[in-house]
């Protein structure tokens, strides 16, 4: 017992002031003192064993969080650094994807080239064997046959100035093509762009496959007008579309070894206030599994070494981007259609 509660425990035993009854009343009121004294102290012990513990544990978990925190400190720093690293990989990858694109028209561009310049060659020629014939008809004093020979010549050289704007608009769509996007809009004539890559990627295909052969369409709306977009941008998305085409029916038309007949067909069409554009082939169609991935990056059903993946993911994003939609609809055995809706303002 508590010494001060036991030495008036034993006062009141000894005094004769309080009756047996009084005695046994306080005596009872101090045992039960004394025993809610020792459940006190049981508490307050037991209370500072917890903080104790409390303490201990509170330290390790702060020395814990701090280990955390400098691991999750270094894992940001690796990640930031691995971050970098992508996008200077992914910068990397769209160039290539590009460059590539630009090699799939170096053949095509070549073929279209050469066609003007064959006529500046040959309409020259024409015009200098003229000019000597004028000089002849001059010397005759026969004016008017000089005169209906310079005729002839400002029109050779008429078509030889149409012919060199041709082979300078082939140039300026090649070099738009191959440099980097400023990301400028200008008024762009769709139909014209769709044109040109179709005969550029079909040019391109034939340079390397002399025996690939495919029946082109066109169908184009013309009350399109111009569309504000990045001819660049939209540019390389026509031609890898047209060029998956391509590969496509050349693909059917390889592996089925029948009459299959290749064709490719590109059409504009305007509705409300947008524009859409259509690529259409008539090869094997895209498998249902592996339809949901074909926007996704990397993602490629050619074999390897002939696709980098990119090429549909970049076309998707680039759309996206001209506040646009890239959508295709495929029945395999049949066929696919990519279809691109732009705004036209």
């Amino acid at each position: 017992m508590n010494q001060h509660l036991q030495k008036i425990f034993d006062l009141i035993q000894q005094t004769d002031t309080f009756s047996e009854e009084e005695k046994t009343s306080l005596l009872k009121a101090i045992k039960s003192a004394e025993n809610d004294l020792m459940i006190s102290e049981f508490k307050l012990e037991r209370t500072e064993k917890v903080k104790r513990t409390t303490a201990i544990l509170l330290e390790e978990t702060i020395e814990e969080l701090e280990q955390k925190r400098k691991s999750i400190e270094e894992a940001n720093q690796a990640l930031s650094k691995s971050l970098e690293e992508l996008k200077a990989t992914q910068s990397q990858l769209i160039q290539s994807e590009k460059m590539a694109s630009l090699g799939e028209l170096t053949a095509g561009i070549a073929h279209e080239i050469q066609n003007p310049l064959n006529f500046v060659n040959n309409f020259s020629e024409v015009s200098n064997e003229l000019i000597d014939e004028m000089k002849e008809e001059f010397e005759k004093g026969d004016k008017e046959e000089a005169f209906a020979i310079a005729d002839d010549i400002k029109q050779n050289l008429e078509k030889i100035y149409h012919h060199g704007k041709r082979a300078d608009a082939i140039v300026k769509g090649m070099l738009q093509h191959s440099r980097s996007s400023i990301g400028v809009k200008e008024p762009t004539d769709m139909n014209a762009l769709c044109d040109e890559y179709l005969r550029l990627a079909y040019h391109g295909l034939r340079a390397k496959d002399k025996s690939f052969n495919a029946t082109l369409n066109t169908d184009f709306d013309t009350s399109i007008g111009n569309v504000n977009v990045v001819p660049q941008d939209i540019g390389r998305v026509i031609l890898n579309l047209i060029t998956n085409a391509f590969y496509a029916v050349n693909e059917r038309k390889t592996i089925a070894q029948t009459d299959h007949e290749p064709a490719v067909t590109v059409t504009t069409r305007k509705i409300g206030n947008k524009v859409e554009i259509s690529v259409k082939d008539n090869g094997n169609g895209i498998p249902e599994k592996v339809k949901d991935k074909i926007f996704q990056p990397f993602f490629t059903t050619k074999p390897t070494g002939q696709g980098t993946g990119l090429g549909l993911s970049l076309s998707y994003d680039i759309v996206k981007a001209h506040g646009g939609e890239l959508n295709v609809v495929s029945e395999e055995g049949a066929g696919t259609e990519f279809i691109i809706r732009l705004p036209i303002m």
